[in-house]
């Protein structure tokens, strides 16, 4: 991202702005990498201007939710037995790993992941780190889209949520020092002690940190929760990860979503069953100005065989983003693709979903003041897309398959693609 950055004008078809209705015929001024002038009819004359066609260009997408180690995968995980079952197989991915280069391959992934997020039109993302050390983080510095990383935290027994405490003060420090946006996900309700949760907790609010995690995913979780038992302590059974002297002190989905609501900003992550959860669901509306609930939808088909409660929450006034879980559950890291799901099913417009896909993921991420919608004075991160047919709807015709992403820019600079 070094070197001066060009100043120049976009003329387009469609200019999607997602502030207001399209714009059409009109054009973009860029100057030092921020957007200075929208309007139609004769360009200013003072930049050199790049005429794209019947191209549409919108915010730059908004990734709000992935693991980006996975990225190297061909092909997502075996779903079979639902998420214990797939949790089963990213242990044993992980441990897997040949210890000497682990560090390498992981920071490799991420690259991969980072190349393919800016080819899919994605210029902000909300990634989960397992581990901020060394090659890892570096991997994260490295050009392309912005990056929030949340820092996770897990542990059942005493010793691990000890040690999960210093990990993570250890990788927010990484983080910092390096430039990089984080926050902090306790993984999830099931995989976390009472007494880490508290820890990270007093960490985000100390550091005017976001906080992330998975909540309220599977009937497992709820087996686990309600009666210690069921799949996931056959799991952590075989895993020795479950306490031997005594059980751990777990906390439920309406707790964990009470304390995701004392950060500045919190993440709630898939909630696919929050609807069937009258407290959790009750404590979600009441601390809606603060929380949004990321859904992943094909990863959530794949690992319990229905698509995310979106009538539910949006019809609750909750904000919904969007992420793409990453490629150990997902065949790609399109968000566009998961716009497509929810239109296709019908539970959501064109415009309803890409409204999920940028606005609401920047202010997830808290990033809504850097991106998620084009506006005078903001950071030009867009993506310019070419569709196969004149749609009138040039939301619709954003997420048509048959429509091609060209060109991402992130603060004026082509990060993927090309505009000429």
């Amino acid at each position: 991202m070094n070197g001066p950055r060009p100043t120049l004008v976009l003329r387009a078809r469609h200019v999607l702005t997602m502030a207001g209705p399209a714009v059409e015929n009109a054009w973009l001024w860029i100057r030092r990498g921020r957007i200075v002038a929208v309007g139609t009819g004769p360009a200013p004359a003072a930049a050199r201007t790049i005429d794209l066609g019947d191209a549409i260009v919108l915010p730059g997408l908004i990734n709000a939710h992935t693991h980006l180690e996975f990225s190297a995968l061909p092909e997502p995980l075996d779903a079979s037995g639902g998420l214990p079952g797939w949790i089963r197989r990213i242990v044993a991915l992980r441990r897997g790993r040949p210890e000497a280069d682990a560090g390498a391959g992981v920071a490799a992934a991420i690259r991969a992941g980072l190349a393919e997020s800016a080819a899919a039109g994605v210029t902000a993302i909300g990634e989960i780190a397992t581990t901020c050390t060394g090659d890892i983080v570096a991997a994260y510095a490295a050009a392309g889209p912005r990056l929030r990383v949340f820092c996770e935290a897990l542990g059942l027994t005493t010793a691990a949520q000890a040690g999960a405490s210093r990990r993570l003060a250890a990788g927010l420090d990484a983080l910092c020092a390096r430039g990089i946006a984080a926050g902090i996900s306790p993984h999830a309700p099931y995989s976390v002690g009472g007494p880490l949760a508290a820890r990270v907790v007093t960490a985000a609010r100390d550091r005017r940190l976001p906080l992330a995690t998975h909540v309220a995913e599977s009937l497992a979780e709820e087996s686990l929760l309600a009666a210690g038992s069921g799949d996931f302590r056959t799991l952590f059974d075989e895993l020795g990860a479950w306490p031997q002297d005594a059980p751990p002190r777990l906390l439920s989905a309406a707790d964990w979503i009470s304390r995701l609501a004392r950060a500045p900003r919190g993440l709630v992550i898939h909630g696919t069953r929050l609807p069937h959860d009258d407290e959790a669901f009750a404590r979600l509306v009441r601390h809606r100005d603060r929380l949004c609930v990321v859904v992943c939808p094909r990863t959530t088909r794949a690992l319990a065989g229905v698509l995310p409660p979106i009538a539910a929450f949006r019809a609750a006034g909750i904000r919904v983003a969007l992420g793409t879980d990453g490629r150990g559950s997902n065949p790609d890291l399109s968000v566009l693709g998961e716009c497509r799901v929810l239109v296709d099913a019908g539970l959501a417009s064109p415009t309803e979903a890409l409204a999920m896909a940028t606005g609401a993921g920047a202010w997830a991420l808290m990033l809504e003041k850097s991106c998620g919608r084009i506006a005078i004075g903001r950071p030009a991160d867009l993506v310019v897309l070419r569709p196969a047919h004149h749609d009138p709807d040039p939301a619709a015709a954003a997420v048509d398959p048959a429509t091609l992403i060209v060109a991402t820019l992130r603060a004026g600079r082509v990060i993927a693609g090309h505009l000429e």
